[in-house]
């Protein structure tokens, strides 16, 4: 028999709806009742690459009853998940039962032998899925009780339907919580729209797969945002949608009025864009080269050139390349606007006509030519001045 193929390295908790799918038992009553105890990291079982939680019922230290839930990739490295629940029969220290994954229907076929010895256990024997077996051999594994199993769950996606503002959230980075039975649908529903989908979350995890609920995440322009949430929410499937942390770090966002850069209801970009790239010109020392509007994300990438001190006799460039992101400061109409700036990265070009030389940027040094700037010579301070904007104050929460 051929081994079981590798499976996600470590042991994931899972969130709370997984707890309804395992019939949760209450906890142990006065005088010595059930008691239901729980495991939800086996050193070593399927290679230790399988999340799994044993759920045993307990009655003083003999069990009673035990589910065990196992997801896994399918595949040797693949991204996609199979689950499993199996009943096990109880008899002595034998652990045994039958099954069948939920996404392949593979049949499955458990038999373990638990072994307790003080406060640790050990769980040996055999899983089957379809023709692949794995031999389990693990030992010093502790339990804990449902209140500590409960605690350790994995806590919810940050979607935020109706923020106040976008201090906490960021105004392009949009998450939507869908049934998993209506994923595809929705998905497809976002070809040919000006959005762009994070391939991460594509992949399903077993937390999502247990909780029957995959996170999808978007980003797009946030002038787009609003109208595409209200397409999302009316989509069959559909449990929540609304703004997730993204691009924005608030120590680089600035906030002013909008009166000044808005043409009717719409962000007057190209008089934006001069703006920022005539205040990065000054503090960089350097000359805008271009200036383009991502047209799903929103995001302005300003490119700036200079002529490199690494060696003049080459007349070598050196590049500054900057994303910006423009929003208003909260949902809905608003009289102030965001503008959020990277920290600028830098690379050496040969600009020069004819044959040229070919660079790579492989510095190490953080004073280097090719690396990050300690800092951007204040180019916030700066853009605060001309925007005659306000800085983020994080230990108080406010705008100063």
């Amino acid at each position: 028999m051929r081994a079981l193929p590798l499976l996600l390295l470590g042991l994931a908790v899972v969130s709370a709806p997984a707890l309804a799918q395992m019939k949760l038992q209450p906890k142990a009553a006065p005088g010595g009742g059930p008691e239901t105890r729980y495991f939800n990291s086996i050193i070593g079982l399927m290679d230790g690459n399988a999340d799994v939680i044993l759920k045993e019922t307990r009655q003083g230290k003999t069990v009673t009853a035990a589910v065990l839930d196992v997801c896994y990739p399918v595949e040797k490295g693949s991204d996609r998940k199979d689950r499993f629940i199996a009943n096990l029969a109880v008899s002595g220290q034998t652990l045994a039962g039958t099954s069948q994954s939920i996404a392949d229907k593979q049949p499955v076929t458990v038999k373990l032998t638990r072994k307790q010895t003080g406060d640790d256990f050990e769980f040996r024997g055999q899983i089957t899925i379809g023709q692949a077996v794995t031999e389990v051999a693990s030992t010093d594994n502790s339990d804990l009780s449902e209140k500590e199993f409960q605690d350790s769950q994995a806590s919810q996606d940050d979607i935020t339907p109706q923020p106040k503002d976008f201090t906490d959230v960021s105004p392009e980075s949009i998450g939507v919580r869908v049934k998993l039975d209506a994923a595809a649908e929705f998905l497809k529903s976002l070809k040919g729209e000006a959005v762009e989908i994070g391939t991460s979350s594509l992949a399903v995890t077993c937390d999502e797969i247990r909780a029957g609920e995959q996170t999808i995440n978007l980003t797009v322009d946030p002038e787009r945002a609003s109208a595409l949430l209200a397409k999302a929410k009316s989509t069959p499937g559909v449990t929540a949608a609304g703004w997730t942390s993204g691009a924005f770090e608030m120590d680089r966002t600035i906030r002013f009025a909008a009166a000044d850069w808005r043409d009717g209801d719409k962000i007057n970009k190209d008089k934006l864009a001069s703006a920022v790239a005539g205040v990065l010109a000054k503090t960089l020392a350097a000359k805008p080269a271009s200036a383009t509007w991502n047209a799903n994300t929103g995001k302005l990438k300003l490119v700036l050139k200079r002529p490199s001190a690494v060696y003049p006799a080459l007349g070598l460039i050196q590049n500054y390349e900057v994303t910006a992101l423009v929003s208003p400061d909260k949902p809905g109409s608003s009289d102030k606007l965001m503008l959020w700036v990277s920290t600028p990265t830098v690379s050496t070009s040969d600009d020069s006509s004819g044959a040229k030389l070919n660079l790579s940027d492989d510095s190490s040094g953080s004073d280097e030519e090719g690396s990050e700037p300690k800092d951007d010579n204040g180019a916030i301070d700066a853009l605060i001045k001309e925007f005659r904007g306000q800085r983020w104050d994080a230990d108080k929460s406010v705008w100063r």
